[in-house]
């Protein structure tokens, strides 16, 4: 697949990755399109999983793919605010993710969504 299409395909999936989240929290900011797999640009994964991360702003609730990808993402977040946004993604049929990191964009984080 060419890296064009690549983006193409992962940045329908992400919007609606990211209005999935908006409808939750009244604001989404949409993250990656694409990942790399042996040396190819393919498109993100069409899952989408709820985790929990902590960034130096503060906790931010995001949707990625199985692989942990970060499709979408909330602003940064006091840690009760950012579990109600989880809350509300289980409840509405969000599946957790169940891997200890994720990526978005060349940065790992580890999942805190356990912890809270």
């Amino acid at each position: 697949m060419q890296y064009f299409q690549a983006v193409q395909i992962g940045r329908g999936r992400s919007s609606k990755s990211q209005m999935i989240l908006f409808n939750l929290c009244g604001f989404a900011m949409l993250t990656l399109t694409t990942k790399k797999k042996d040396g190819q640009f393919i498109p993100i994964g069409e899952e989408d999983l709820v985790a929990i991360i902590r960034t130096a702003d503060g906790y931010v609730t995001i949707l990625v793919d199985a692989e942990g990808y970060t499709k979408a993402q909330s602003k940064p977040l006091e840690k009760d605010a950012a579990f109600e946004i989880f809350k509300k993604a289980r409840e509405s049929g969000i599946t957790e993710y169940p891997g200890d990191k994720v990526e978005i964009w060349t940065e790992q984080y580890p999942t805190v969504q356990k912890e809270l």
